[in-house]
């Protein structure tokens, strides 16, 4: 073993306590992002405990999470930040800390050099980039950089998320690297999961031990990626803790593990109000001041139903409502939604669940009001971190 592992009780992760005292929405103005210090305090806290017992270095995807406000809190948990441009680079390095990994599709001449300033570790997408960059990188010896595979092993059902499809731009094949690495290439780099449980990782590792066994020992350290959703009731930690030891034992290799929604998993909500309510050849929109396209992406695109408080799915035979964004969008909406109370205009309506991948895609198409961002703090009250105006939508055009 590399070093001591501090044990985790129970082989499954447990139930989510109670939300202590719950939150005042009240006071929260509308739209807002409203993250709860208490439920990200809980899966830091458990993150923590996985990185002791395995061994390996957790990070937050930038990508998925990044609220400067709480930094502080994820610094004393986790080992630093997993970036994906310069500006995420920055923003690790002069408000997080810790180790920095970036990984990135391509770098820019321009901006490569930067990049270096901020970043511990370096993987490129392709050898093509490597061999562009190869003499700029190895200028440094406080950088250490790797390459990204592809492991031709797919688990995610949704295209759009799936790096490990035929064809993939994301990563390199085990072929094209001829079972060597490059020389000044110290680690490897996958990332093929999305929302994922431990068994999609032990098959995964399962490929990549066949395909990659001589670079793995070669490498110095090996990235898992990220899509582990390693606070999501349920999931199997134990598995992963055991697969995460077995690979520093068998290669003696640094483990990285980056779960961009695992941090942020259950930990705040959007909050909208009803402006309008309309009902066309049977059909019921609640029209909402805060848009599924501009706000809620992945609503879309992925797509998935959010879960809205108060509100269940239809039984059979039964007509809910839809919800439908201020965009102009035509498939700007979601539904169907049955109320426990018929909201009307004015009412709130709270989406669960909208921490992670949300805050950090939402855009100002149409020029509608960009939501706020809050905190419910753990000591009970809402502090308001940032409220968006026209200034700020005018400023991202020139």
């Amino acid at each position: 073993m590399h070093g001591s592992a501090d044990p985790i009780d129970g082989s499954r992760h447990p139930a989510r306590s109670a939300r202590p005292g719950g939150i005042d929405l009240g006071e929260v103005p509308s739209p807002c992002f409203v993250l709860e210090e208490a439920r990200l305090r809980e899966n830091l806290a458990l993150l923590r405990k996985v990185e002791r017992a395995s061994g390996a270095r957790i990070l937050v995807a930038l990508k998925g999470f990044a609220v400067p406000a709480v930094f502080p809190l994820i610094r004393e948990h986790l080992s630093g930040a997993a970036v994906s441009a310069l500006n995420e680079a920055r923003l690790a390095f002069e408000e997080l800390g810790g180790d920095i990994h970036a990984c990135a599709p391509a770098y820019l001449s321009r901006e490569i050099d930067e990049i270096l300033e901020y970043v511990s570790h370096l993987t490129f997408n392709s050898l093509s980039q490597w061999e562009r960059y190869r003499s700029r990188v190895l200028r440094r010896d406080d950088v250490s950089a790797g390459i990204r595979i592809n492991p031709e092993h797919s688990e995610v059902r949704t295209a759009l998320y799936d790096p490990a499809q035929p064809g993939s731009r994301l990563g390199v094949t085990a072929e094209e690297l001829h079972g060597r690495l490059p020389e000044g290439i110290d680690g490897l780099h996958f990332h093929s999961l999305c929302e994922c449980d431990a068994d999609a990782l032990e098959r995964t590792l399962t490929v990549i031990e066949t395909t990659c066994h001589p670079l793995l020992e070669q490498a110095s350290w090996l990235n898992l990626g990220g899509g582990h959703l390693i606070t999501r009731p349920g999931y199997d930690v134990e598995t992963l803790v055991r697969l995460v030891r077995n690979l520093r034992d068998r290669y003696g290799v640094e483990v990285i593990l980056e779960p961009g929604a695992a941090v942020a998993w259950k930990t705040g909500v959007l909050a909208a109000l009803v402006a309008d309510i309309v009902e066309h050849r049977g059909i019921r929109t609640l029209i909402l001041d805060v848009s599924f396209s501009a706000h809620m992406p992945d609503c879309l695109e992925m797509p998935y139903r959010p879960a809205v408080r108060g509100a269940r799915d239809p039984t059979p035979g039964e007509r809910g409502c839809r919800l439908g964004g201020s965009t102009c969008l035509a498939g700007d909406y979601v539904g169907d939604y049955v109320f426990d109370t018929p909201p009307a205009v004015g009412d709130r309506i709270v989406f669960e669940d909208m921490m992670h991948y949300t805050l950090v895609k939402s855009t100002y198409f149409n020029g509608v009001p960009h939501p706020s961002i809050g905190i419910w703090r753990e000591e009970g009250g809402f502090e308001l971190l940032r409220r968006f105006g026209y200034e700020d939508y005018r400023d991202r055009l020139g």
